[in-house]
């Protein structure tokens, strides 16, 4: 399936999407937002990935900073923070520039490796776009994480690529329905930056829930 420019969704929300489709409704859909202090270092690490200049050449190896992407098949839009190009006989031609190169997709992320694949999947979403933009095949990118200051390599598996596809598609689904999922509390609640915003619906529904026991066993 193509999707035209006007449905396209931000490619960014994916991460919120994996971490919670709740989240990700209330955000993206009822436009409803609060930052934490988790959210708020991760502008900051963005910020600090994107300073500087937008393009950067260094030997063999070429930078862009703040890079936008679409992708007409999964019918998403955003921005790279930064996408290295290495020297290589497999990459594409970029103008300006003499020889080939092979796009490596860098995503900064707040805090440390995730046991999910919230930012993996983010990552994923942003090689397709460059392998739809550029005609070329990318194996794999790497997450930059805040905490232990160093990248963790993400290779683009089937499963992974299959897995963004199911999301990204579900996403579309909920989105033209204008349909929020109903809350699922967990433990990953406690680091979410709309929980004040969702937690009283939970509240709520805890509610029913001990009044529709109580009128079902209590008879």
């Amino acid at each position: 399936m193509t999707y035209y420019e006007d449905d396209y969704l931000l490619l960014s929300g994916i991460q919120h999407f994996a971490f919670c489709p709740r989240q990700w409704a209330l955000i993206h859909i009822e436009e409803q937002w609060n930052e934490n202090y988790l959210t708020a270092s991760g502008r900051f690490m963005h910020a600090k990935a994107h300073d500087g200049e937008t393009v950067e050449k260094r030997g063999d190896l070429i930078i862009f900073r703040a890079l936008k992407v679409c992708s007409a098949e999964l019918g998403i839009s955003g921005e790279c923070d930064v996408v290295e190009f290495h020297s290589s006989d497999n990459g594409v031609h970029l103008n300006g520039y003499e020889g080939l190169w092979l796009p490596y997709p860098v995503e900064y992320k707040n805090g440390k490796t995730k046991l999910d694949d919230c930012d993996r999947l983010q990552l994923c979403a942003q090689a397709v776009c460059l392998e739809e933009m550029l005609l070329c095949k990318i194996e794999k990118g790497a997450l930059f994480y805040g905490k232990p200051r160093r990248r963790e390599i993400v290779v683009f598996t089937v499963e992974l690529r299959a897995k963004l596809a199911a999301n990204v598609k579900s996403m579309h689904e909920l989105f033209s329905r204008k349909y929020t999922p109903k809350a699922v509390k967990g433990k990953h609640c406690n680091s979410c930056s709309i929980k004040e915003i969702c937690l009283p619906n939970l509240g709520e529904q805890g509610k029913n829930f001990v009044k529709e026991y109580m009128e079902a066993h209590l008879k």
